[in-house]
């Protein structure tokens, strides 16, 4: 089947089912699920699949799925599989927007567009199932849990076996900055690396009228959260590839008393895979530094997040040549590396991918681009069409460069 064939059954297929990709959206959108509890999330997604007589495995972590599916005997190619990867689980915030699908679950909300990815990746699926002729080798499916958690869902995927197997992946992300109809991409880092550290205070305590005599936490949490990110920075060759941003902190109750303890949060990140590598031990002794002298006694608690998703360029290049074939060569726009992290890096260091921007933004919207995590972010939901010819655009290209390298 030619390409020209090919593109038109994917056309004539969204056109019967574009409308119930959009409702299984809203429905997701309206019933999100925190991280680790994505149970609804993934027996919907397994209900789908059922209906269009695919088999999925639940993962052993209870939520999330895999979903193999194979050419009929004597068509398309063999050997590894190539796969397409979904995240099912929504932010812990509100959403604020006055639609219909709003989120009915109070302090829960899908403010990151993991609903579209799920939706996208579902219909590309859908559609091979219904289309078996236009299946051109191995695929799995899988549909992962947990990504806002660190380190990420994508672990339980791997230990699960989840990409034994596969020897290309890619997936999907919305981008509320490119308008709809336009596909970032870039070969090597796209995002970056997001740690945790926290650090735990302890002092005698005291009384405010006389700090001079005990460690007064609460201005040593301050010296913490001014003068660490600091000297953290200037202690690598680039300041510019580490951001240290503290955003909690919790010491004592009344105005009078200088408490004994103190607790700081923050987010550790960077661009770079050799500056994460010795995050750890620059932050520590560096915190070290700061408290010298001080009287305060520390604990330090710095858990190792996701490193940099690195794309790459083979899989770029596949997904380059079959979003300008789609979608025209003005829909793929070169994207920077973002300051925020994903666990499709765990993929990414054991077999070869690329995550895809996808531009979600209605350019005729009167609310203008809204970020990711934002309590008003939505999406034009005509992105969720262009996803499913991409996907299957990139799928048939991929296999087509197995048989026919460059």
């Amino acid at each position: 089947m030619t390409a020209a064939s090919a593109d038109q059954a994917v056309a004539d297929w969204l056109d019967e089912h574009r409308d119930g990709l959009v409702a299984f959206r809203r429905n997701l959108h309206a019933h999100p699920e925190l991280s680790g509890e994505e149970h609804a999330t993934t027996e919907l997604v397994r209900e789908r699949l059922a209906v269009a007589g695919l088999d999925s495995r639940v993962l052993a972590s209870g939520t999330g799925l895999v979903c193999d599916l194979d050419p009929p005997a004597g068509i398309g190619s063999s050997g590894d599989r190539f796969a397409l990867r979904a995240d099912l689980d929504a932010l812990a915030m509100d959403d604020d927007k006055d639609v219909p699908y709003r989120s009915q679950t109070a302090g829960v909300a899908h403010a990151c567009g993991h609903d579209v990815h799920t939706s996208i990746t579902l219909g590309a699926a859908l559609f091979f199932a219904q289309h078996p002729d236009q299946i051109p080798g191995p695929l799995r499916f899988i549909f992962q849990p947990a990504e806002e958690r660190v380190p990420g869902g994508a672990l339980d995927v791997i230990a699960d076996g989840g990409i034994e197997g596969i020897g290309g992946i890619v997936g999907l992300h919305c981008d509320p900055k490119l308008d709809v109809g336009k596909i970032g991409l870039k070969a090597g880092p796209i995002s970056s690396a997001a740690d945790m550290a926290e650090i735990a205070l302890t002092g005698p305590g005291g009384h405010t009228a006389r700090p001079e005599l005990t460690a007064d936490l609460v201005t040593i949490a301050a010296t913490i959260v001014t003068e660490l990110p600091i000297r953290v920075r200037e202690a690598l060759e680039s300041p510019d590839d580490v951001k240290m941003v503290f955003g909690s902190i919790h010491a004592g109750d009344a105005a009078n008393v200088i408490p004994a303890h103190c607790t700081l949060r923050a987010s550790v990140r960077t661009p770079s895979l050799d500056v994460w590598e010795s995050l750890p031990d620059l932050v520590d002794g560096t915190l070290r530094d700061v408290l010298r002298d001080t009287g305060a006694e520390h604990d330090l608690v710095y858990t190792h997040g996701v490193p940099p998703v690195s794309n790459d360029p083979a899989i770029i290049s596949v997904v380059e040549a079959a979003a300008k074939a789609e979608l025209g060569d003005d829909a793929v726009t070169p994207a920077i590396q973002s300051w925020g992290g994903d666990d499709f890096a765990w993929f990414t260091r054991r077999i070869p991918g690329a995550y895809i921007r996808l531009g979600v933004h209605d350019p005729t919207s009167p609310n203008g681009q809204l970020d990711l995590h934002a309590g008003h972010f939505d999406v034009d939901e005509g992105s969720i069409g262009i996803g499913v010819r991409l996907l299957t655009a990139v799928t048939r290209s991929y296999f087509a460069g197995l048989a026919h390298p460059s």
